[in-house]
């Protein structure tokens, strides 16, 4: 099941997005008091983060974390999906797939691209995103702060 997080969450939320960031899933970790920012984003307004808990047999199974942004070139909103973090002991069970089959229904109305970033060595991600209809873009990232 996936569910839109909740203050109740919160706890749960910054355990899960502290393993994700002490997992090879990352290249780095982040400070603790990012993840709160986050939070505190995601309870203020859904305008610009969103977090959402996945759950398998009423259990926390992971998360995911999207933000949204406008793109002339996509012609409406993008969705990024941020991060989606499905603990070890849940993976191949079809969470992931679960999560965008209920993205793309929820998407939105004016919503014209979904993007995400991954890490090229985490193989089982990028196999994911390939058969889920992903492809890769010929862009260089560039960031200017952390």
């Amino acid at each position: 099941m996936i569910r839109k997080f909740s203050e109740n969450d919160r706890k749960l939320y910054l355990e899960m997005a502290g393993e994700f960031y002490h997992s090879d899933a990352v290249l780095h970790p982040v400070p603790d008091s990012y993840l709160e920012k986050t939070a505190e984003e995601a309870l203020a307004s859904d305008a610009y983060a969103q977090i959402y808990l996945i759950e398998y047999e009423g259990e926390a199974a992971g998360y995911a974390l999207t933000a949204k942004t406008f793109s002339q070139e996509a012609g409406g909103y993008v969705i990024w999906i941020e991060e989606l973090y499905i603990r070890e002991q849940y993976r191949s069970k079809g969470l992931g797939r679960e999560f965008f089959q209920y993205l793309e229904e929820n998407k939105g109305e004016g919503t014209a691209r979904l993007r995400l970033e991954v890490e090229e060595d985490n193989k089982r991600a990028v196999s994911l995103y390939e058969r889920l209809g992903y492809r890769v873009l010929d862009y260089v990232q560039m960031i200017k702060g952390e």
